[in-house]
């Protein structure tokens, strides 16, 4: 919010300066963006009368002009300005004089013709943009008179930042009287003289709707004078605001506007068919507004209406149709109290935000509708004369302001201060508000225009702004702060974060929102959690995977040209009716496990002469995975995001921690892809428990290596088979020494027909592959013999055979 510093004085003139002023007002929660002079910095410019104009004698554009400039002194001063002409009157740079930039005026010759000095335009002085000539004066100036004090040219305009709880602030008003409450001083405001009607005419008013309006008040006004040109004082205070001046009618609601923070409307009367209702619109209904957009309602949206149709937007914007204009005779002016929550979003749904809008769906004081009535019809009669109806005022449903306790310790523990009861009654009667103390606590009556105080620390937010923020004491910490040793047991997020940047991927920060398809092609799933109220329709649901972010991203680069990609997101999911792997955090039903995921795509290593190209495949991937999971098991299993037949579930000690794979032909394809990227997403929980090394005796015997060579069905998985040597190891003495036991080559042959396999035994047949162990064995006390060897041989091949159902190769 911008405005003149000299207005806000005028009704709260506190002993600060302009910097101590803008000071006090951050400090109180209200901060000022900025201070700025209203003018350049200039001297020796006066106001000058034109006595006498009259055509230059060596010049076309030119004419020579006769300024009074103060004593009776005529000056000469040649001038090229289209709009000099005798009586009116105009700044006037006298010989000496400094204007903006430096520039020093003298007296000069022009053409043959002398000048003792310049008559100025505002463009000149820097007070605003204007080259249509001269700037004309008030005719009540008094030639001889400085600009500056005439102008008032000293004064500053102060730009605030304003919180959206502080709607009480929208106007010059409220904020004078926090600088009244800040510095103590007396809030001098005129009070409301009611302005008697003279005619008895009133226009019939129907609130159908006090869900949008919960009072309405209006009134008559005929026979004004729509011409009538505005003060000097309400422009000035206008353009210092920000606003421009457009006609009488127009800038006295715009000024009571910026002055009080009420919004109101005139409508010409003339051009309102029978009486106004106030209701919700209907389908289909359309206004042309003031702006010249015109747009179609619905029953979300408040309108006013006549016999007609729909004439203004509540609280948002008035329509072309009834407004005034300078041929305007009769008016009607209402000032009404919008439910803030009917108007909030509405001017934004339509793409444009209004003053208006902006104030009522923040809250307007429900209580001065009336008082403010008054306040604009008597400058109105003032300003463009008329003839005022009386006041039609209906109350139908208003906020209940209940009143707050705050206890006098609970503030004080709030605060971390003492402060006695007396100081903070001394800021409540500051501020202006009605309270009382029973013993310990205070009760207090919010105010009408105040909508922010609810609670008990809405008051104790006044208190310590009142007290001053830079008066809290900031005290040290007591307690002495102690190392405490990390876990070698436990690693962080941050841990896998390096661990993964290491390893070449880049991470990335993605919305929790999604869209609903992008949810669906990921997950499989068409039950999305929805969020009530989303920021945009491609943010509809929460993601329950951070694969869709991640592809993304690489369609994002890939748009760009990039040919190698690899990025990683640690980040929550939401999903339904489970608990994360990071604990039972849950919200309403909903369960927020962090997870980690990963994206590959292109060349597995950067271009360069010592390795082959490739792309990136499964295994590489796999290995990057491994390096976190040391202890992860590679499981068969599919999911709707990635390819049936390359892909795996990643389990740990039989509990399923994520996945990895490469991405479904349908993605790749709905993404317009050139190749496959692989993808992993785990839980993060697994990730971050480390096992510690543990000391093992080193033996000083040679270790004994035996091959085994079996054929097994194709669909028996290797994992199992290793998984079951190593578990028999436990119990079974004649594998006591095993020390390693590894799978080193898988052969797949050719389908050949059954007759010839029957032929020999070592033919595999079809869906069958043939695998090669070795075992080593290894003691700490003694070597191990040959005989012991054959016999751990033995009793693997036994259960392989078994378990298996495999063949030993001869």
């Amino acid at each position: 919010m911008q405005f003149s510093e000299q207005w806000l004085r005028s009704y709260a003139d506190a002993p600060f300066s302009s910097d101590e002023l803008a000071e006090r007002l951050t400090m109180a929660g209200l901060e000022v963006a900025s201070v700025d002079p209203v003018a350049p910095p200039f001297s020796g410019v006066v106001v000058g009368e034109i006595t006498r104009v009259v055509a230059h004698p060596n010049a076309d554009k030119l004419t020579v002009c006769e300024v009074e400039v103060g004593a009776g002194e005529i000056i000469s001063i040649v001038c090229g300005a289209p709009n000099a002409a005798a009586g009116i009157k105009a700044p006037c740079a006298l010989v000496g004089a400094i204007l903006p930039g430096g520039v020093e005026i003298g007296a000069t010759t022009l053409r043959g013709v002398q000048s003792q000095g310049m008559l100025c335009s505002a463009s000149e002085l820097g007070l605003y943009e204007d080259r249509t000539g001269l700037l004309i004066l008030n005719a009540g100036a008094v030639a001889g008179d400085d600009l500056r004090n005439y102008l008032a040219l000293d004064d500053r305009k102060l730009t605030i930042r304003l919180t959206p709880d502080r709607a009480d602030c929208q106007s010059v008003v409220g904020i004078a009287r926090e600088v009244a409450a800040l510095a103590g001083a007396p809030l001098s405001l005129a009070a409301a003289v009611a302005v008697p009607p003279v005619i008895a005419d009133r226009v019939p008013v129907k609130i159908e709707a006090p869900d949008l309006c919960g009072r309405f008040s209006g009134r008559v006004i005929r026979g004004v004078d729509a011409r009538a040109p505005t003060p000097a004082w309400i422009e000035q205070r206008l353009q210092r605001s920000g606003q421009r001046p457009i006609s009488a009618l127009v800038d006295i609601s715009n000024y009571v506007m910026l002055e009080f923070g009420r919004p109101t409307h005139v409508f010409d009367l003339d051009k309102v068919n029978g009486g106004l209702t106030v209701r919700w619109g209907r389908a289909g209904e359309r206004v042309e507004l003031l702006n010249g957009q015109t747009v179609e309602v619905d029953s979300s949206v408040g309108v006013i209406a006549d016999g007609a149709g729909v004439e203004a937007l509540a609280g948002i914007m008035g329509g072309e149709k009834t407004a005034v204009s300078l041929d305007t005779v009769n008016i009607y002016v209402e000032a009404a109290f919008w439910w803030p929550d009917a108007i909030r979003g509405r001017a934004r749904r339509f793409n444009f935000s209004t003053d208006a809008a902006h104030r009522f769906e923040r809250g307007v004081d429900y209580a001065s509708n009336v008082e403010h009535i008054e306040h604009i019809t008597r400058l109105i009669v003032d300003v463009c004369g008329g003839q005022p109806g009386p006041v039609d005022d209906q109350t139908l449903a208003v906020p209940q302001r209940k009143p707050i306790k705050m206890r006098i310790d609970r503030c004080r523990r709030v605060l971390g201060m003492p402060i006695d009861s007396e100081a903070i009654a001394n800021a409540f009667r500051r501020i202006g508000f009605e309270f009382r103390q029973d013993g310990d606590t205070f009760v207090v009556t919010p105010p009408s225009f105040r909508f922010d105080l609810e609670i008990e620390e809405d008051l104790i937010g006044e208190v310590a702004r009142l007290t001053g923020y830079e008066n809290i004491p900031a005290p040290p910490p007591r307690t002495a702060a102690t190392m405490r040793a990390e876990p070698e047991e436990r690693r962080t997020a941050h841990d896998v974060r390096r661990a993964l940047s290491l390893a070449g991927y880049t991470e990335l920060i993605s919305y929790s929102f999604v869209d609903t398809l992008s949810e669906r092609d990921f997950t499989g799933s068409v039950e999305s959690i929805a969020v009530l109220n989303p920021i945009a329709s491609q943010m509809s649901v929460m993601r329950s995977t951070l694969l869709g972010g991640l592809m993304g991203a690489l369609s994002y680069n890939l748009n760009r040209k990039a040919s190698r990609v690899r990025v990683f997101e640690i980040g929550r999911v939401y999903v339904r009716d489970r608990h994360g792997a990071d604990g039972p955090l849950q919200v309403g039903g909903v369960a927020q496990p962090i997870r980690v995921a990963g994206l590959a795509y292109g060349a597995n290593d950067d271009e360069q002469w010592a390795i082959a190209s490739r792309d990136v495949d499964f295994f590489d991937v796999k290995g990057d995975v491994e390096s976190l999971l040391p202890k992860a098991r590679f499981t068969a299993g599919q999911h709707p995001v990635l390819h049936p037949g390359r892909s795996a579930m990643i389990e740990i000690d039989g509990r399923w921690v994520g996945m990895i794979g490469q991405l479904h032909p349908r993605l790749q394809q709905q993404y317009e892809l050139p190749k496959p990227p692989i993808v992993f997403e785990l839980e993060l929980a697994p990730l971050l428990a480390r096992t510690l090394p543990r000391h093992s005796e080193l033996s000083p015997f040679h270790p004994v290596r035996r091959d085994i060579s079996v054929t097994v069905a194709d669909s028996e998985p290797v994992a199992a088979m290793v998984d079951a040597v190593y578990a028999l190891a436990r119990s079974e003495r004649r594998l006591s020494a095993l020390s390693e036991f590894q799978v080193f080559d898988v052969y797949r042959a050719p389908p050949i027909s059954s007759k010839v396999a029957e032929a020999s035994a070592n033919v595999l047949l079809i869906k069958e592959k043939s695998l090669a162990f070795r075992l080593v064995l290894q003691d700490t006390e003694r070597p191990v013999s040959d005989a012991e060897a054959d016999a751990a041989v033995e009793v693997i091949v036994e259960v392989f055979e078994q378990r298996f159902n495999a063949r030993l190769r001869r």
